[in-house]
């Protein structure tokens, strides 16, 4: 295929995810509150895993398709997009305040998920014992979630999550619900091959790994949502919504992408190879980004403009340092 068809796949792959998971999300919300689930769980644990879903799937394709690096990329870019990208761009439009309570836990959860995840590659694998490892500490973590939320009802990331559970456009009758459960699992699994098909033949076509890819377009693409969320709250000043949805949205691509990507790489490919590449820059950066939201929250600063521009400038200086390391 020409360079340009797979352009085409990839990004009706990601149009094609992103549907999906909001139809899914959707569908298993009004079948949980159908079944009288209280909001709080239904957005710790449907909420919470269904919006990360299209990251989930596209990275265990990509591990089950023997294309790690595509997988891993895709985690480690997101985070770093969410950091410097997602909070960087909406913060010049408008300044965004940071002393939401919870939020410093969270970021210290995020700064401790980033090490142990560099931890857990450190033997350039990413097997099923980190897998599970990971897997396990998804569920703690939504338990810890749970158990603050009597006490700390307004952590933003508790907020959100049970906020997305009980508004917004869910459908009513039973076949509605059906029919949106219905796109979003058929969807998915569409999309996910769509974007794994096409990177990998642009990667091949263009001569770069499949984790450049990954780490730019594929981590762009899945972190459009958090974007969009993130420039809505700023400019309606609800600046610790757009905080917790990215710090939040980071643990889960750690622990919830990270462990779905080692299990289904640990269980079919006996686990997905980290390049070499990754502990050269990319790590780093996400560690960093992790370091930086740790200290602009726990110091209570808010995030002005022109530390808005220095994010958003940092993500492109790690996006041409990217370039031009592939292509030199």
């Amino acid at each position: 295929m020409t360079l340009a068809v797979d352009i085409i796949l990839v990004i009706s792959g990601i149009a094609v995810l992103l549907l999906g998971g909001d139809f899914l999300v959707r569908g298993a919300v009004a079948l949980a509150n159908r079944a009288g689930i209280s909001p709080l769980i239904v957005g710790l644990t449907v909420v919470a895993f269904g919006t990360s879903a299209p990251e989930m799937v596209v990275s265990a394709a990509a591990a089950i398709s023997n294309a790690p690096g595509l997988a891993v990329g895709n985690i480690v870019g997101s985070n770093i997009a969410n950091i410097f990208l997602v909070l960087g761009l909406p913060a010049i439009l408008m300044p965004m305040a940071t002393r939401a309570p919870g939020v410093g836990r969270n970021a210290l959860i995020a700064l401790a998920a980033s090490v142990l995840f560099i931890a857990l590659s450190w033997d350039r694998m990413l097997d099923l014992t980190d897998g599970l490892i990971l897997g396990a500490l998804i569920i703690v973590y939504v338990i810890y979630l749970a158990i603050g939320a009597t006490r700390a009802k307004d952590d933003p990331v508790i907020a959100e999550l049970t906020e997305a559970a009980t508004v917004g456009d869910v459908p009513v009758s039973t076949g509605r619900m059906l029919f949106f459960l219905l796109v979003g699992i058929v969807a998915l699994p569409i999309g996910a091959n769509l974007i794994v098909e096409g990177a990998s033949d642009i990667a091949a076509l263009l001569g770069v790994s499949d984790a450049i890819i990954g780490l730019t377009i594929i981590a762009f693409g899945t972190s459009l949502p958090e974007l969009a969320t993130a420039a809505v709250a700023a400019m309606k000043r609800h600046s610790e919504v757009a905080i917790g949805n990215v710090i939040g949205s980071n643990i889960f691509n750690i622990f919830a992408v990270g462990g779905i990507t080692g299990i289904s790489a640990g269980l079919i490919r006996g686990g997905a190879p980290i390049a070499q590449e990754f502990f050269v820059l990319d790590f780093w950066v996400m560690l960093a980004a992790a370091v930086i939201a740790a200290v602009l929250v726990l110091t209570r600063r808010p995030i002005a403009r022109v530390t808005g521009a220095v994010l958003f400038l940092g993500y492109c200086g790690y996006i041409a340092a990217l370039a031009y390391t592939s292509l030199s």
